[in-house]
């Protein structure tokens, strides 16, 4: 990803504003955060049925009222080991649009904190060099509290994972 698609991705969520209203959660020992207008409920753990042949980001069903709908595990998509579920484990479950269609999808989280509002001037572009993660499944990096929230690019990340299934 060049600077510039960095730069427009990280100008597309603070969307001209100040702050941005986002969920964190825990993968592996790592806070996110993901818009939360994009949240449309928070789950415990569900029965899964698996797909036979189904890459294993997105190797799984779940029923979310009455509808079933592809549960994603994004720490696949960042190289981190898959996890066996605890106590604190939940499923987000996300309205995005992918290929220009609305979509529902679960996502497996280890922990949900809180919906907390995150300032531009504290976050900057993901570095395109020395990152152990692909830049362009970052929309950006938030500092607080001597920390990094990561922000992934859920379009970036299901985007790709779309391209992997169609080969």
């Amino acid at each position: 990803m060049t600077i510039v698609q960095n730069k427009q991705q990280f100008d597309r969520l603070w969307n001209g504003g100040e702050e941005v209203a986002v969920l964190t959660f825990g993968l592996s020992g790592e806070t996110f955060a993901i818009e939360a207008i994009v949240v449309q409920e928070i789950l415990d753990l569900l029965p899964e049925t698996k797909v036979p042949g189904a890459r294993a980001f997105v190797g799984s069903v779940i029923n979310f009222r009455g509808k079933v709908i592809p549960l994603a595990d994004i720490r696949l998509a960042f190289g981190m080991e898959a996890s066996e579920p605890t106590i604190d484990s939940r499923i987000v479950v996300l309205e995005l649009e992918i290929e220009g269609e609305t979509t529902l999808v679960g996502m497996r989280a280890d922990r949900v904190y809180e919906v907390t509002m995150l300032p531009r001037a504290a976050s900057e572009p993901p570095p395109s060099v020395g990152m152990r993660w692909r830049s362009d499944y970052i929309d950006c990096l938030v500092k607080r509290d001597g920390e990094f929230i990561i922000v992934p690019s859920l379009d970036a990340i299901f985007a790709a994972e779309q391209d992997k299934t169609a080969l």
